[in-house]
């Protein structure tokens, strides 16, 4: 063989080595990351029973300082949380030693101050389980265990980006009006033999308030976020005009996420993925109200979508708001571990663990059978979405990996 033929055969059993090595190497990262994500949801469905339990590990802190001790940029709790339980039981135990009118916005709720100084926002029941929220997909009153049903949703998709959620009953005369501030108690009433208020927000009205059973009124009460991580709110690229006739540009233009990925934060790290996850939980739990989302202040796009205020969802069981979904159509990527965590929980494992993470819950059975149902049928149009977007361009551009090691120092 001549020296020329043979510089040429040993450049291409090189070549051949080369991308032998690659494949073999891209294939053992993915095959790895896969396994990880198993193990992630099988630690995941271990840990979904949560029972109400007072005993802390940590006995020289409250649940307050270990809740807030949870909070880092990409995650509101940590994957491993034995004192999950503590937490939640103080949420819907301690004492209320003030209450006062909601936040602003546009539904009625509570500012509540447990024990310790802790800030919830108490969120009362408006409908029976069974109630069907009819017309535009983001009508109604807010629900509040679409609350505690959203938050328990965050916790089996491995997000975690969701504040702490739990129902609680409260006796309005006795643990409400006693500590009520003025502006609060001013919008109390009697109807019939029910105690109830109305509060103060946009919509809020003397002729509809929110009424107890008897004094007990059934709500939920959503953990506050830590003064220390102040917020940062942003106007949802997707989010809807709400006005009769006029549609938001995404609504007609099939380009528009061409446009959003040249805008900052969606330009480059994490956000755009964060939508998109976020537009599989919203179509997952009925939300097509997300106009708005909040993020940690100062933060340069590098933190988490904060799942805030998902009451708004589980209204129409029947109704599949496909529109919610047009992040991830219009983009066509998702993230690798996203997709691993949909397949998983197929074949009714959603349903299943969903039932089984809410079982625990004060205010249990928290969602209607119908309900759960939808939720299995929402799951199979999301990957059929997300096939139909591999079909046209590939797995390897629609699959994003997109992990990022979090520290809880």
């Amino acid at each position: 063989m001549k020296l020329k033929q043979r510089v040429v055969l040993l450049a291409i059993l090189l070549i051949i080595f080369i991308f032998t090595k690659v494949f073999l190497i891209d294939n053992l990262d993915t095959s790895a990351a896969n396994r990880e994500d198993q193990r992630a949801f099988q630690r995941m469905l271990s840990g979904l029973r949560v029972a109400l339990d007072p005993r802390l590990e940590h006995t020289l802190q409250s649940p307050w300082e270990i809740a807030a001790q949870w909070v880092v940029p990409r995650e509101v709790y940590p994957e491993d949380t034995p004192e999950l339980g503590a937490v939640m039981h103080a949420m819907t135990t301690k004492k209320i030693v003030k209450a006062d009118v909601g936040y602003k916005g546009t539904q009625l709720k509570a500012l509540l101050i447990l024990e310790g100084g802790q800030k919830v926002v108490f969120k009362p029941k408006r409908y029976a389980r069974d109630y069907i929220v009819e017309g535009e997909p983001y009508a109604g009153y807010d629900r509040h265990n679409a609350e505690v049903a959203a938050f328990h949703l965050d916790r089996i998709l491995g997000f975690r980006r969701a504040p702490l959620v739990v129902g609680r009953f409260v006796n309005l005369r006795t643990e409400i009006k006693p500590v009520a501030t003025e502006q609060l108690l001013g919008t109390f009433m009697t109807v019939g033999n029910n105690t109830c208020f109305y509060g103060k927000c946009y919509y809020c009205r003397e002729t509809e308030p929110a009424c107890a059973d008897g004094d007990i009124m059934e709500g939920s009460v959503t953990l506050w976020l830590p003064d220390a991580w102040p917020l940062q709110k942003h106007r949802h690229p997707w989010g809807r005009t709400y006005r009769e006739g006029k549609l938001a540009r995404w609504e007609y233009d099939e380009s528009y996420c061409d446009a959003v990925k040249k805008t900052s934060p969606y330009d480059s790290g994490p956000r755009l993925l964060d939508i998109i996850d976020t537009a599989i939980f919203d179509y997952l739990i009925g939300n097509a109200d997300r106009h708005h989302y909040e993020s940690f202040q100062d933060d340069e796009g590098a933190s988490m979508l904060i799942l805030l205020d998902n009451a708004k969802s589980f209204g129409n069981p029947a109704l599949d708001e496909r529109s919610i979904l047009a992040p991830l159509y219009q983009c066509c990527i998702i993230r690798v571990s996203t997709w691993n965590r949909l397949n998983y929980l197929k074949n009714g494992v959603l349903k299943s663990a969903l039932k089984t993470a809410m079982s625990h819950d004060p205010i249990s059975p928290v969602l209607s059978d119908p309900h759960l149902d939808a939720l299995e049928q929402r799951l199979l149009s999301i990957l059929a979405t997300v096939k139909q977007c591999t079909d046209q361009f590939g797995p390897d551009v629609v699959l994003v990996e997109d992990r990022m090691t979090l520290s809880h120092l």
